[in-house]
């Protein structure tokens, strides 16, 4: 084995390949073969989107481990741990797990060069074939068309709604967004579409394949009653579902993706209502508008693009608190800040701007000179880092204020990490 420890095999994967990111499926499709992943012995759902990729993969997850069955699931990033992103039944892998499914793709790679993140999804698939597991629920990484998790073939394929991001790899506009997302049907096989107002594109390439299309509003329904919702189309209705404990009233319409998405494997995995019900009431995601119990209350949601600072925005109208919100907010530059910030300027009264490290993260001074112009000099201050600007934010709250932290998946993961959070979430389990 090359390396020992995790972090030795992740620092060294971070350095191999020349551009850290590289997207395409002919390294993937030869290194699939070396390793004789031709065809998996479990069936695979692949949920590809800009936003409610998360949650789904958590309903998804949920309803199966409601129903008895083995789940391993794929996601990406993580906001603490490496770990996170490859959980077998909820629980994340050991190291152990990890690391041997390293060894094993090392010796297959012979000389090639393996992307982190590609090194990232074989391992998930190794450690998936190793824990014998019922289900695999793979989340894309960026796009779909020429991302890793693409070259295992899905049975069920599911696109969660779609907005402009990662504008370098996928395209100025919604159009050829959907086109990359699109990439992940299959030809005579089933693909939901979660999105009630897909691009063309999905439609198109939908077409193009023949794929038995379920389209959210044409195809299936979600009817919202006042103590339940309904489930309506494809030849099942489901009559009494509880709505998630996941914030947000577009949770719903994810929980809908997902179910249906299960019901495509109803033959080979089994679901009753009940189950299902089960399922939806106990996923749970961090990130998506969590709520840090105390005085002031915190707020972590990894909104980084428009569609989801959006979403945020109206979680906040939704759910007000009595007092001021201060927002601790740090994003990666290749982002659109303005767009990011603009459905937050209304509900925020003092901006806490923290960088970000690496070669993506933003200065906490480009930031601040953003919002300055946004707003106003007195309603910004510009910390060192997350850690710095969540301290500052909590010192100056009153008990009825909020705190809500924002902007990346890094973003959260640096709060989650920091001491005065660290310290609350264990008085709050205790």
């Amino acid at each position: 084995m090359r390396f020992e420890r995790l972090d030795e095999w992740l620092d060294w994967q971070e350095t191999l390949h020349p551009t850290g990111m590289d997207l395409g499926l002919e390294r993937c499709q030869w290194l699939k073969l070396r390793m004789g992943r031709e065809t998996l012995p479990f069936p695979v759902i692949t949920v590809a989107g800009t936003n409610g990729k998360g949650s789904s993969v958590a309903f998804l997850d949920a309803i199966f481990r409601a129903g008895g069955y083995r789940t391993g699931t794929y996601t990406s990033p993580h906001l603490v741990r490496y770990n996170e992103r490859i959980r077998l039944s909820g629980e994340e892998v050991s190291d152990d797990a990890i690391l041997r499914a390293f060894a094993r793709i090392d010796d297959a790679r012979g000389d090639t060069v393996v992307t982190y993140f590609e090194f990232a999804t074989f391992a998930a698939i190794e450690t998936f074939v190793d824990a014998n597991v019922d289900i695999a629920i793979l989340e894309v990484g960026i796009g779909g068309r020429l991302d890793a998790v693409n070259v295992f073939d899905p049975d069920v394929a599911l696109i969660t709604p779609i907005d402009i991001d990662h504008v370098k790899w996928l395209g100025p506009d919604r159009e050829s967004a959907g086109y990359e997302k699109a990439g992940i049907m299959r030809a005579h096989r089933p693909v939901v579409v979660s999105d009630p107002e897909p691009p063309d594109s999905v439609q198109a390439s939908a077409e193009a394949l023949d794929a038995h299309r379920a389209q959210s509003g044409i195809d299936y329904h979600v009817q919202c009653q006042a103590t339940h919702w309904e489930l309506r189309g494809l030849g099942r209705d489901l009559m009494s579902l509880p709505y998630p404990t996941l914030f947000g009233a577009f949770q719903t319409s994810n929980a809908a993706g997902a179910i249906v998405a299960a019901q495509y494997l109803h033959d080979r995995l089994p679901l009753d209502e009940a189950t299902i019900a089960n399922g939806i009431r106990s996923a749970t995601v961090r990130g998506r508008f969590e709520v840090i119990p105390g005085c002031p209350r915190v707020i972590l949601d990894i909104a980084h693009n428009p569609h989801a600072a959006g979403a945020l925005a109206r979680s906040l109208i939704l759910n007000p608190c009595n007092g001021a919100t201060h927002a601790v907010v740090a994003m990666l530059a290749d982002k659109d800040h303005t767009q990011v910030i603009a459905p937050l300027l209304a509900l925020v009264e003092h901006w806490h701007v923290a960088g970000l490290d690496g070669q993506r993260g933003s200065s906490g001074s480009t930031m601040g000179n953003l919002l300055r112009k946004l707003t106003s000099a007195e309603a910004v201050s510009v910390y060192d880092g997350v850690s710095a600007a969540l301290v500052a934010a909590l010192d100056v709250s009153a008990p009825e204020d909020q705190v809500l932290v924002f902007g990346s998946c890094h973003t959260v993961g640096e709060a989650l990490t920091a001491g005065v959070l660290q310290h609350r979430r264990a008085g709050s389990d205790g």
